[in-house]
């Protein structure tokens, strides 16, 4: 399922059906300049940034536009631990789990996802608001922990 992105091979991509359900950049990730790994039709954006000592970035404002978002897109940044990710598809059928460590950090698109724990972890979120809620999320049961397939 994982398929590498034109920028490096190191960018992890979960696909399924021909649609991305997940963005993991590693840690280890380090190269110079601006690079945005999602699409613009995508409602959350992200991006890795390196720049020199001295760079300049002109001052600028976000002008107001009107945009409609159907689905929650989240990034999580993992700053301590480490994390089990399981990816599940819109008819909440389990497909495959990915291990998260710190400094990771991953923009979950489409499709479900559960979490598990696997070292005590520090994390930021970060979604679109507003909140609603109870109607912002369906959830569902877990997988057991035999059914578990690890994807490096």
């Amino acid at each position: 399922m994982t398929q590498p992105t034109e920028l490096s091979t190191i960018i992890q991509e979960i696909v399924y059906n021909g649609e991305t359900l997940a963005i993991i950049i590693p840690s280890e990730f380090d190269e110079p300049g601006i690079h945005f790994f999602t699409p613009d039709s995508f409602s959350q954006q992200l991006a890795y940034m390196k720049h020199p000592t001295g760079k300049s970035i002109m001052p600028h404002v976000h002008n107001q536009v009107r945009r409609e978002v159907f689905y929650t897109q989240e990034v999580l940044v993992l700053k301590k631990g480490k994390l089990r990710v399981d990816f599940f598809n819109d008819n909440q059928e389990y497909l495959e789990s990915r291990i998260l460590k710190a400094g990771d950090v991953i923009l979950l698109i489409k499709g479900g996802h559960g979490f598990e724990v696997l070292e005590a972890v520090e994390m930021i979120e970060v979604k679109q608001g507003p909140y609603v809620g109870d109607g912002d999320k369906t959830r569902f049961p877990s997988i057991d922990n035999n059914q578990i397939k690890i994807t490096e």
